[in-house]
């Protein structure tokens, strides 16, 4: 997480509100001799104690039950000195970054089929009105295959930290000229930080 705790103050209920709306992350667990990383699908509890999410088997994570992090990252944009219309200025990259550590459990393996279900629901529900794909739209041995290749875990969260960097440290007027000139520079999903940097609260 960044130093600057300016950016660090966001609302715990906020952070885990933005997790749970993007529901993908990168799972982290120490490993030898480089941690292990998995960029996965999750669902995080209502009361934000817990995320479910499933592995490959094969992945070496799945033999790590025991500390680990996952990051779930939202846009993220290249700031030209330019843009800021004063002088003096530096480069920079605004972005926002959730992170949740905590203990990874294995689950057991009779709860995947309600797991996956679950997953598959909230996502489906988000392209309405689309019919709502579900698993008894596959054949009986794709299902049981399907079923043989994944792992059902659930991430058991201890903290959460976040970053959410927006040029809070810029007066209105100087954060506004930068997100104003955002979308001729590069990055992911560049709107809505451009949106996020315009109504960012002022630095106090």
């Amino acid at each position: 997480m960044h130093p600057n705790p300016t950016f660090r103050q966001t609302d715990t209920e906020d952070a885990l509100a933005f997790a749970r709306s993007r529901a993908f992350g990168t799972l982290a667990v120490n490993g030898d001799p480089i941690p292990h990383t998995a960029h996965i699908p999750f669902l995080l509890a209502p009361d934000g104690q817990s995320a479910d999410l499933h592995l490959t088997r094969s992945n070496p994570i799945c033999k790590s039950t025991g500390p680990a992090a996952l990051t779930v990252t939202g846009p993220d944009g290249y700031i030209s000195p330019d843009w800021y219309g004063i002088d003096d200025q530096v480069p920079t990259w605004n972005y926002i970054a959730i992170r949740l550590t905590g203990r990874l459990e294995a689950l057991p393996t009779d709860t995947l089929p309600g797991l996956l279900a679950r997953q598959s629901a909230f996502f489906e529900e988000r392209l309405a009105p689309k019919p709502a794909w579900t698993m008894d739209k596959m054949t009986k041995d794709t299902t049981q295959r399907f079923l043989r290749m994944i792992l059902p875990f659930r991430l058991h969260i201890d903290a959460v930290q976040s970053t959410v960097k927006l040029g809070q440290n810029k007066t209105p007027d100087v954060r506004k000229a930068a997100a104003d000139r955002l979308e001729t520079g590069f990055g992911s999903d560049l709107p809505t930080l451009a949106r996020l940097m315009r109504d960012v609260g002022d630095p106090s």
